[in-house]
């Protein structure tokens, strides 16, 4: 579950950012149109947040887009009240649309809601292969082993096992598990790593499951149940 969030006002993507990963979203963010629609068709996020007032296009242009590439439930976040907006973000395939000054609180609630109202809430199972993930029960499983996992471990995995048989490049991991660049770093992402191969018993010298990549990412492998 990812969620990208778009305003010019630096100010303002750090407090919905902040907010959203306390609330345990990872968070993508973006401070202009084209940035805003790059992002949304790297990351593939589950919910987008877009201001009106972007430098390059306006919000309105943006959700537009998106609703033509994606039923990613949208958001609409903006100082404009007037009721001319919100028809016309409707109008355009918004799902919802909230007016500064906002609560966190207040916005955290509205994220979940219409996350439940779309059907977008939790991610589900995601398999490869022997391996499979339930990120709602934080538990990996090999075959017929259970592994319990960390919220982290499980963000990583998710983005392992959805490009599996694929390198991933690590800037990549570090968004995608930490919710932007900044909120991690390579160190981390190692030891995060490391954790997780010992947990599943990978060797990092003679990888089963998860190879490193030198100075690009990592890679999953694929390996049907069947062969051993």
């Amino acid at each position: 579950m990812k969620l990208l969030v778009v305003d010019d006002d630096a100010d303002m993507l750090a407090v919905v950012g902040f907010a959203l990963r306390q609330a345990g979203f990872p968070v993508v963010s973006a401070s202009s149109y084209g940035t805003a629609l790059s992002t949304f068709r790297t990351e593939l996020p589950d919910l987008a947040i877009l201001d009106i007032n972007l430098p390059g296009g306006s919000g309105f242009d943006l959700c537009g887009v998106l609703r033509k590439e994606s039923t990613a439930p949208i958001m609409m976040l903006t100082a404009r009240g007037e009721e001319a907006d919100l028809v016309r973000a409707l109008e355009l395939g918004a799902d919802d649309y909230l007016t500064k000054p906002f609560s966190p609180r207040t916005l955290v609630a509205r994220v979940k809601a219409l996350l439940r109202r779309t059907g977008h809430e939790g991610g589900g199972q995601t398999q490869a292969g022997e391996l499979s993930l339930d990120p709602d029960q934080l538990l990996l499983r090999i075959a017929d082993r259970d592994i319990r996992i960390t919220p982290l471990e499980s963000r990583l995995l998710q983005l392992l096992l959805a490009n599996a048989g694929q390198v991933v490049h690590t800037d990549r991991l570090l968004v995608h598990v930490w919710g932007h660049r900044g909120g991690g770093d390579r160190q981390l992402l190692k030891q995060l790593i490391h954790r997780l191969r010992q947990k599943i018993g990978d060797d990092p010298e003679q990888p089963r499951w998860l190879s490193t990549i030198p100075s690009v990412g990592y890679m999953l492998h694929v390996r049907d149940k069947n062969v051993p």
